[in-house]
């Protein structure tokens, strides 16, 4: 079974074709905020004289909000037009299954107001902690693993004054790394934080 999968929460673009552990085909541009514009002509250039994908899995994030939005929204729109279905996973757990430690690891990525998304997880990709978004001094202290990965990562060692930073984007490819469980929350966001917007009273 193949399966197509996106990922759009950081300032990377990212998309691969994988069947089991096996990374057919993938691609991955850093873009800043051009998810967007290149998105689709990636998924195309992947999936061109390749039979269509089984299924789709999209990261739900957390991290950009238009990024994880961009990502859902095309994960929604091919996953109905082949009839197939759609799964997702947090950009949290791709990072710390990327880190492929036998350690605890931290993870971060930036998120609005200054603030990091962060997150503990285990060699096994159980997680320790809550996901919590903080200022970095905040996550400095509330972070104790040696290690922190993510784009994120440098601000919460440099807050912390010590450990290793491992300034990891993610890459879909790296999807074949997940657990089952990982990979199959459901196509909706993560954001991680309160809305800012409040309701009149």
């Amino acid at each position: 079974m193949s399966i197509l999968v996106i990922e759009t929460a950081t300032a990377a673009c990212s998309a691969a074709l994988v069947a089991g552990d096996e990374v057919l085909a993938a691609a991955h541009e850093v873009v800043g905020r051009g998810h967007a514009e290149r998105l689709v002509p990636m998924i195309a250039e992947l999936i061109e004289r390749r039979a269509r994908p089984d299924a789709v899995l999209v990261d739900c994030g957390p991290g950009s909000f238009t990024g994880v939005r961009v990502g859902l929204a095309a994960a929604r729109a091919f996953a109905l037009g082949w009839g197939v279905p759609v799964t997702g996973f947090s950009s949290l757990a791709l990072l710390a299954a990327m880190a492929r430690e036998e350690e605890a690891v931290g993870v971060a990525i930036p998120g609005g107001h200054g603030e990091l998304f962060f997150q503990s997880y285990a060699p096994s990709l159980e997680a320790l902690s809550p996901l919590r978004s903080m200022k970095p001094d905040e996550a400095a202290a509330a972070l104790p693993e040696r290690i922190v990965i993510g784009p994120g990562a440098p601000a919460l060692i440099e807050a912390r004054g010590w450990g290793e930073a491992r300034e990891t984007l993610p890459d879909a490819r790296d999807a074949v790394l997940l657990t089952e469980a990982l990979a199959t929350l459901p196509p909706t966001p993560i954001y991680g934080r309160a809305p800012d917007a409040k309701l009149p009273a």
